[in-house]
């Protein structure tokens, strides 16, 4: 624990949903949902309007739409948000070598080791500084936690959402913690919390109270010293700097069971292209290729194989991927596919024979390599997950675009459905998003990042001159795609 409340938290106020506002003006202020849009879709996030009915991430999107029937409902663009996420993490870097990132919008900061902050009064103005910068920077608000502990500033950022600054003055952290209730902790979930509740335990000061002996015996002795500790406010960890990714991986749950063998092939080779274009991009090869399968009956199984050297070749995985599929059944129907390449390293180390001489596949039911986790992609350069709990949100066919043949062209397919919430380009109009499609129209609302909300057409899905687009930047670069100058207004 430090003397002054030098550790700093960093947490963007709803992340995604408020990428998907500040992009799209007609949004600003309305409640917004972004996840999966099939039937087995979940919220990965949702602005703090669609909070007000209810709806939170992780809830299935079925639901959220009982609850918030008039809400935007959008896919992710992950491009988009990492690219947002690498501007803040930049201006975090400023403050300090020191930046530990937990996700594409959350990180802690040691402002001490950056020389930026020694007392009460200098973070503070820091934390201040900070969050008039992202603003300036991506049009996006942040909450700000400071404190002498990571697990104290994270408390602060949570409590000083949205949009806030919250400081803790070394030594109050006990009376500040106390009547706050057991969930505030981190680690503890909705199953340790009702343990406890049913103990008579509800607040962290009454959990400070029962002692550490008493909290051994109710939840193990790892875990009932770790809550003690916290209760009391105690937290040693450093704030580290570089976090090692342990593995990339993507995945997609389909909409409907797949039962075709040929379309089932076909998918798991193109989760392995996609694996592989992130690993690429992350400037990692990888020994170890896994493959996740879950069945009709929620069974999951994962099978792996490991390669003589690291690769990063997309042929080696998509057969190493497909060697591995032929030992899974997959008669009753496949629901869920992803495809992972663990083992990292810096470089490649190609072997003509890698694939035959792989070192045999796991067991059913062998547990993945760690990363590679339930509905999860995970960033090839942090290691932390980017978007968890998306089903169907990847923009995979059964998911958020149609299914695409093995063998027919994916673009074509792809022109013929649009996704809610795309980027999209027309040739007279200009840049637009997609509202929605169906029976043959699609709908697309004209309007950038920075303009006045915008006009609405509708086109036949395949008209020649609508196309599918980059995300334009939040704010404006000298480098970054202006709108047509003669374009009509629709």
């Amino acid at each position: 624990m430090r003397t002054a409340p030098t550790i700093l938290h960093l947490d963007m106020d709803a992340f995604y949903a408020s990428v998907e506002q500040a992009s799209k003006p007609s949004l600003r202020g309305k409640a917004v949902i972004v996840g999966g849009l099939g039937p087995r879709g979940v919220v990965a996030t949702a602005s703090y309007e669609a909070r007000r009915f209810g709806v939170h991430s992780a809830m299935p999107t079925a639901q959220a739409r009982r609850l918030c029937p008039n809400g935007a409902y959008l896919i992710p663009r992950f491009t988009l948000y990492r690219e947002v996420s690498e501007v803040v993490m930049g201006l975090l870097r400023e403050l300090s070598p020191l930046v530990e990132p937990l996700s594409l919008d959350e990180a802690f900061v040691d402002l001490e080791a950056g020389g930026t902050a020694f007392d009460s009064a200098s973070a503070r103005a820091t934390g201040e500084r900070l969050r008039a910068d992202i603003t300036a920077a991506t049009g996006l608000s942040g909450s700000v936690g400071l404190a002498g502990s990571k697990m104290l500033a994270k408390v602060a950022s949570e409590e000083a959402k949205p949009d806030g600054l919250l400081l803790i003055e070394p030594g109050t952290e006990r009376e500040l913690l106390a009547p706050m209730s057991v969930r505030t902790l981190p680690g503890v979930g909705p199953a340790t919390g009702e343990h406890l509740r049913r103990a008579g335990i509800t607040t962290v000061g009454e959990l400070a109270e029962a002692g550490e002996d008493e909290l051994v015996r109710m939840v193990g002795r790892a875990h009932g010293v770790g809550l003690y500790r916290m209760a009391l406010g105690l937290d040693d960890r450093p704030v580290v700097a570089e976090r090692d990714a342990k593995s990339v991986s993507v995945e997609d749950t389909f909409d409907v069971d797949l039962h075709d063998r040929v379309r089932i092939r076909f998918e798991v080779q193109r989760l392995a292209d996609r694996c592989v274009g992130r690993l690429r991009a992350s400037g990692h090869s990888g020994r170890t290729i896994v493959l996740k399968v879950r069945r009709y009956d929620f069974s999951t199984l994962t099978r792996s194989e490991t390669l003589r050297g690291p690769t990063d070749d997309p042929a080696v995985v998509r057969e190493a991927a497909a060697r591995l599929l032929e030992g899974v059944d997959t008669t009753g129907g496949v629901r869920l596919l992803g495809v992972g390449v663990s083992g990292l390293a810096d470089y490649t180390q190609e072997d003509l024979f890698a694939q035959a001489l792989g070192a045999p596949a796991q067991e059913a039911g062998a547990a993945a390599p760690d990363g590679f986790r339930e509905v999860e992609e995970t960033d090839g350069v942090t290691g932390a997950p980017v978007a968890s709990g998306i089903s169907g949100a990847t923009g995979a066919p059964g998911a958020a675009e149609t299914a695409v043949a093995p063998g027919e062209d994916q673009q074509q397919a792809a022109a013929r459905h649009w996704p809610a919430g795309s980027d999209v380009r027309h040739a007279l109009y200009g840049p637009g998003w997609v509202q929605g499609s169906g029976v043959g129209r699609v709908t697309v609302r004209f309007e950038q990042p920075g303009s006045p909300p915008g006009r609405v057409r509708t086109f036949l899905v395949d008209d020649p001159e609508l196309e599918a687009s980059d995300p334009l930047p939040l704010v404006g670069r000298p480098d970054a795609p202006q709108p047509w100058p003669d374009a009509p207004q629709p």
